[in-house]
């Protein structure tokens, strides 16, 4: 008899038709009553397929299934699962790091050369015919200046070594010194804003990071300086950096992440200075399906009696 899968969103779909393979999946999103289904299936659900941008798993779900085993998550950052309340009742969770590192570094890296060159701006400058009245206003060369990652973990690596291809110096600041890393260490985050020309946020979202870079830290920043976040929207103060980008008390912000996703604060809308992406940092077929097939490999594992692939912590 197959094991019955509570998918709160979908895998793309090889990977869904190769789950339905493997065991019987529920699709909570297709479900006309959700809470009616899950009080149905409760007895049967022994897994959870969670997704960064699906409904939070809250401890009232997680208690609400007594015989769930594991919570396999498409995604390298878990803060929309309660692990606290898992790990109480001891259910496995599994997660998909590295294999969307460099997808998302990449991404850091086009919004980086987006402000610093006014890629967006330039576009739509042609598009609205205003390159017969004069040229662009110049832009900014990244050699020469500094980029501080908030947070050197895996995806901050990989954005660190693509910012030092086009020249320019790395400074960090994290949780705690990384010695096997040649980079200078701050350990102020607001300290090493001021030092910055470009603050790329990589970090970890959750309570732990919530409103990590506010007021204080964007006005560091200083006037021309700029913001780029590919985290979690949860890490900058969105409230902050509104004020600060009205006051044009830095040069600009790329964001592929926000506070309330879908949703994007509509004065951001009308900012020539912002570039806005809907959340791709790992957008590619290749990397959602790496990401897919290493969910699939984690429920077989679990159920088969084998070690996790990815266990998260």
């Amino acid at each position: 008899m197959q094991k019955t899968v509570l998918a709160m969103q979908s895998l793309l779909p090889d990977e869904m038709s190769e789950l339905e393979t493997h065991f019987r999946v529920i699709r909570l999103w297709k479900q006309r009553d959700p809470e009616a289904t899950i009080k149905e299936e409760r007895d049967n659900i022994v897994a959870i397929l969670s997704t960064y941008n699906a409904t939070r798993v809250s401890e009232s779900l997680i208690e609400a299934l007594p015989n769930l085993e594991i919570i396999a998550q498409f995604g390298v950052g878990v803060n929309n699962i309660n692990i606290e309340a898992a790990a109480a009742r001891d259910i496995a969770v599994t997660y998909t790091p590295d294999v969307l590192t460099n997808d998302t570094a990449d991404i850091a890296v086009s919004l980086v050369l987006a402000l610093a060159r006014r890629i967006v701006e330039g576009d739509m400058f042609v598009r609205v015919s205003k390159w017969q009245n004069g040229p662009l206003p110049l832009g900014t060369t990244m050699a020469g200046k500094t980029a501080g990652i908030v947070g050197l973990g895996r995806i901050g690596q990989a954005i660190a070594r693509r910012l030092a291809a086009f020249d320019m110096n790395i400074i960090y600041h994290g949780r705690e010194e990384k010695q096997d890393q040649p980079y200078e260490y701050y350990a102020d985050l607001t300290e090493m804003a001021s030092a910055a020309d470009f603050l790329v946020v990589s970090c970890t979202g959750g309570e732990e990071t919530k409103n990590l870079v506010n007021y204080g830290v964007l006005e560091a920043l200083g006037s021309k300086g700029f913001l780029v976040n590919i985290a979690r929207g949860s890490v900058v103060n969105e409230e902050d950096l509104l004020i600060i980008l009205r006051n044009q008390a830095i040069a600009g912000a790329g964001l592929d992440v926000f506070a309330a996703e879908p949703h994007v604060p509509e004065a951001m809308l009308t900012m020539d200075n912002v570039v806005l992406l809907p959340h791709i940092g790992s957008a590619t077929i290749e990397t959602r399906t790496e990401m897919g097939q290493l969910v699939i490999r984690n429920l077989r594992a679990h159920f088969e009696g084998e070690p996790l692939l990815t266990p998260y912590q």
